[in-house]
């Protein structure tokens, strides 16, 4: 069987040859932001590179919710039910029942890669309290407690965008976060000195970074880098170890 390297050991690649893939973030990565409705449809604007990279994976379903609504036909209420790897980027709070859906289907065996920014860094053309705006600061506690980990964040530390080493590759980060093992119960390890885990949840897996710099939208010469950055992390989020 064919592996990866990366900084938690050998990873199986035994994916499916075309992964579904759910993508549920605030971030604009599927709709860019614009001042008003017709700009999101404009042609002269090419698409995000996480977005061209998603697709290159896999098929991708964009979410709104976690949950599909009450009474729909349906074997489950969750929107991930037949989807293969959830990416979570810097997601809005999730309510209690998207809190129970998304824990019953990473327990059943759904994967998450999760980026929990608790200090958003991008730009955005929207004022702090525009819901069209980015989650500047991710709120996933209640889930995060439940899969043994918690989210810190050093109000100290130097501003400014760095490069880190993860598993070889420069990771992009700014202002980020660190996560630290909740309760004596976890089956989480951390890597990266706290920047990332990896955690067996059930039958699935997570992998979370917290920070969300790399999915900031860049120049062709950069995003080529964070794009070959991100794949290595969908494939590693996708892996069974």
């Amino acid at each position: 069987m064919a592996c990866a390297l990366t900084v938690s050991g050998c990873v199986s690649t035994a994916i499916p040859k075309t992964p579904s893939i759910a993508l549920f973030t605030s971030l604009p990565i599927v709709w860019p932001e614009r001042p008003d409705f017709r700009g999101l449809f404009s042609i002269d604007a090419p698409p995000h590179w996480a977005l061209v990279a998603l697709r290159r994976y896999g098929t991708l379903q964009p979410l709104d919710t976690l949950i599909k609504p009450t009474g729909a036909r349906a074997n489950s209420r969750s929107t991930m039910a037949r989807s293969n790897l959830l990416v979570m980027a810097q997601p809005r709070p999730l309510s209690p029942q998207e809190n129970v859906a998304l824990d019953n289907w990473v327990r059943g065996g759904g994967h998450v890669l999760l980026f929990a920014d608790p200090m958003l860094t991008a730009e955005s053309i929207f004022s702090l309290g525009d819901r069209r705006r980015p989650q500047d600061v991710v709120l996933l506690s209640p889930i995060l407690t439940r899969w043994g980990l918690e989210l810190q964040f050093d109000e100290d530390q130097a501003s400014g965008e760095r490069l880190v080493d993860w598993d070889g590759a420069k990771l992009p980060v700014n202002l980020p976060g660190r996560f630290a093992l909740a309760g004596s119960g976890s089956n989480c390890r951390l890597l990266a000195d706290g920047l990332g885990a990896r955690c067996t949840i059930g039958k699935g897996r997570v992998l979370a970074l917290a920070d969300a710099a790399l999915l900031e939208d860049r120049p062709a010469d950069a995003a080529q880098d964070n794009a070959a950055t991100f794949e290595q992390l969908l494939l590693a989020a996708s892996s069974e170890n």
